[in-house]
């Protein structure tokens, strides 16, 4: 299982990051030791004084597939859940100023936050699915699919192009603004229209 993430894939997300609004999907790599599935507990790692969340609406790839039309790439995936892209933006940052790759602040274990999966055809119209995070019952983000630069289709069908997705495979579709820090004691709330996916503390 991997798990390939979609940068800046809402304008006001890239925005208020001060980054380019993209003409095609940013996209890159997590290892399935990012993955934090259960609601288990976010352990602070002590290498950030930074971690910021990111909730995403995440698709499951259901078939494996190379070179995918975006009129067929529906097919490729049966569910959808919610995760949160934890991301050390100190030292995301830090990395950016020389240049260099920034994994270390994307990828690091436990990064990626999972919750449990739902069928899209319990979901309705998966192009207008609304989601959101609460910050110790604070909304802190609050998006729509509507809103996405890129359709899931089109970053399917996009991704596809250059690594071949098998079943299990998971795809974090982007995030909202409203993307801040987190601390020790913090309870994170996730929804997906009304389902509470996400609730874990931050340890």
């Amino acid at each position: 299982m991997k798990i390939i993430a979609v940068g800046r894939n809402y304008s006001e997300h890239a925005k208020e990051l001060n980054n380019q609004i993209p003409e095609q999907p940013v996209l890159f790599m997590m290892p399935d030791t990012a993955a934090l599935k259960g609601n288990k507990p976010f352990y602070h790692p002590d290498f950030s004084n930074d971690i910021q969340h990111e909730i995403e609406v995440v698709i499951k790839i259901s078939k494996e597939g190379k070179f995918i039309q975006e009129k067929f790439a529906s097919k490729y995936f049966e569910e959808i859940g919610l995760g949160i892209d934890f991301t050390a933006r100190d030292i995301q940052s830090s990395q950016k100023a020389k240049g260099l790759p920034w994994e270390i602040a994307k990828a690091f274990d436990h990064s990626a936050p999972i919750s449990e999966f739902i069928s899209k055809e319990e979901l309705g119209d998966i192009n207008q699915l609304g989601f959101k995070l609460y910050v110790n019952q604070e909304l802190r983000q609050q998006g729509n699919t509507a809103n996405m630069l890129f359709s899931f289709p089109q970053i399917v069908a996009y991704a596809s192009r250059f690594f071949t997705l098998k079943k299990g495979d998971l795809i974090f579709t982007g995030t909202p603004a409203g993307v801040a820090k987190v601390n020790i004691g913090d309870r994170l709330k996730g929804y997906l229209g009304d389902r509470e996916l996400i609730n874990f503390e931050i340890k």
